[in-house]
């Protein structure tokens, strides 16, 4: 006799993935939408929490006394109270290194298509109306030989600055921590240990640092009024480590020059949001780790995070409060 799947949540998002009949050959799937609003009917048998986005109130985690496990899937884990799933005997695991390389070149992405207007480009091409890419206001910025200020540097960050250096970007960063005087040589990095003289000095800055407290709202008015008018936005952490009304205003100010955003706040922005009607913003949606290798690595350790925390293993990665 086969023996007892384990009752997990899992997105609708995965039923349209190739790893679908996985997952529900392996657990006894609940889709998330129908645990939503039929709470009642599955809380005491659910067991894991395959998690995107979604967090769960308290006083729902309080009425599931099987739940052993909520597997993030991604690195981000602000939309989870660790501290209180803790207290009810839940452990959170995410997916940490194996998406470092994707991000980082999702960074790249977003600066090469910001300096040089690929989408405006398109937009051009599309309407006919090419020759008014060599018009003085279509020009861009040169990318090689500039200044990069990093924000962040994490495991991420730090592979930001490696591909840098091949652009023959001088590297500057801003960190909680400086880099060893090893690591630092390594990417050719100087440390600022204030953030305003980094801001200053940059000509793309790129925020690569995690969600708390402490970094929400990092770039505001204030912020941007350092930065140079031509200098470029990078953002591939979490939409609010900026104030988004604040760069609005900067950008139709002419305070700055453009931003490259993989992430916003909220995600999707409405469609009618003044970021996605502007010239020199390039947006893509959360993007970062969004290639088939590095997501089937990811799916596998969420999958491997969900077995170890139902049968009291030890996670693959296991993520402690802060």
């Amino acid at each position: 006799m086969a023996s007892e799947k384990y009752c997990v949540v899992v997105p609708e998002r995965f039923q349209t993935d190739p790893n679908c009949k996985t997952i529900c050959d392996l657990f006894d799937v609940v889709w998330l939408q129908d645990f939503l609003d039929n709470t009642k009917k599955y809380r005491e048998k659910i067991q894991g929490h395959f998690s995107t986005h979604t967090t769960f109130p308290e006083d729902v985690v309080a009425s599931m006394p099987k739940l052993k496990v909520v597997s993030a899937y991604g690195v981000g884990v602000d939309h989870l109270d660790v501290g209180m799933y803790n207290r009810y005997g839940v452990k959170i695991g995410n997916t940490p290194n194996v998406l470092n390389d994707c991000a980082a070149d999702q960074a790249m992405t977003l600066m090469l298509a910001s300096a040089r207007k690929l989408v405006n480009g398109f937009d051009l091409l599309r309407k006919g109306q090419t020759s008014v890419c060599y018009t003085y206001a279509y020009l861009g910025n040169r990318v090689t030989g500039s200044t990069i200020g990093i924000v962040g540097m994490g495991r991420i960050g730090y592979k930001v600055a490696e591909r840098a250096i091949g652009f023959q970007m001088k590297v500057i960063y801003h960190n909680r921590n400086r880099r060893s005087e090893e690591e630092e040589k390594h990417i050719n990095a100087t440390y600022c240990s204030n953030l305003d003289d980094l801001l200053s000095q940059s000509d793309f800055v790129v925020l690569v640092t995690p969600l708390s407290a402490k970094t929400k709202g990092l770039i505001g008015a204030d912020q941007l009024k350092k930065m140079k008018p031509t200098a470029i936005l990078i953002n591939i952490g979490r939409g609010p480590l900026i104030d988004q009304d604040a760069l609005v205003e900067a950008l139709k100010a002419g305070h700055l020059g453009g931003a490259g955003l993989d992430v916003t706040d909220p995600e999707p922005l409405p469609v009618d949001h003044p970021l996605l009607d502007m010239s020199n913003v390039t947006i893509a949606p959360h993007l970062g780790s969004a290639t088939k290798a590095t997501r089937q690595v990811m799916f596998e350790m969420c999958i491997e995070n969900i077995k170890a925390g139902i049968e009291g293993r030890p996670l693959a990665s296991e993520v402690l409060p802060s």
